[in-house]
């Protein structure tokens, strides 16, 4: 899969922002990603809501892509056209998405990458491609796993794990059509000057193409 730009994609945690989350959310907002996944999936959702609807209002106001993750009612509920989903969950909904225009999945194998695609996703999140914390002691599947997704499919992939602007551009070279970053986003001082890290080492302009 050949794509011309590289997207970033800035995934939540509030168990890796050490400051306010909704602050910090406005930073990554007011550093222009390619889009913003409000994860947040261990809350009720009635907290999600609450969350979600103040998410949207900072991202909305720095014309920022925010994709919900997870909760399909809430998303709808508050006309939010992009979701993301485990596979699970797409195929408990497969035929029921209409109401969305992006519909991002996370798959762990090609032959779920496929399954995916033609119960309707619009892009894929793949990994955990790199060592990362966030799976500490889990081996990484590896830029070769990465490949093989791409390979499997004709929509976008998005490398995630370990992700750092060192290593961005070999996610890049296995086919991916962007990357997901999450602790980095969390807890990083500047997301605007941690974003040019990521042109700067790629030496590609980005671009909000989910």
């Amino acid at each position: 899969m050949t794509m011309s730009t590289f997207d970033i994609l800035a995934i939540s945690s509030r168990r890796l922002c050490p400051g306010k989350f909704l602050r910090q959310i406005e930073k990554i907002a007011q550093a222009q990603p390619a889009g913003i996944i409000l994860r947040e999936k261990e809350l009720s959702e009635e907290e999600y809501t609450a969350l979600a609807r103040a998410v949207l209002k900072i991202c909305e106001g720095y014309r920022v892509k925010c994709i919900l993750h997870t909760f399909v009612n809430v998303a709808i509920r508050l006309n939010c056209k992009a979701i993301h989903l485990p596979l699970v969950v797409l195929r408990q909904e497969a035929g029921q998405l209409g109401f969305f225009k992006t519909v991002g999945v996370s798959i762990h194998s090609p032959e779920e990458a496929a399954e995916a695609e033609k119960l309707g996703a619009s892009y894929l999140t793949a990994g955990h491609i790199f060592a990362t914390d966030c799976k500490r002691g889990v081996t990484p599947r590896g830029l070769p796993f990465l490949q093989s997704v791409t390979e499997a499919v004709h929509i976008p992939v998005y490398a995630i794990g370990g992700i750092t602007p060192q290593n961005a551009k070999m996610a890049l070279a296995s086919g991916a059509g962007g990357v997901c970053v999450m602790s980095g986003f969390m807890s990083c001082a500047d997301p605007k000057q941690y974003l040019s890290e990521f042109e700067k080492a790629l030496r590609k302009p980005f671009s909000a193409g989910i």
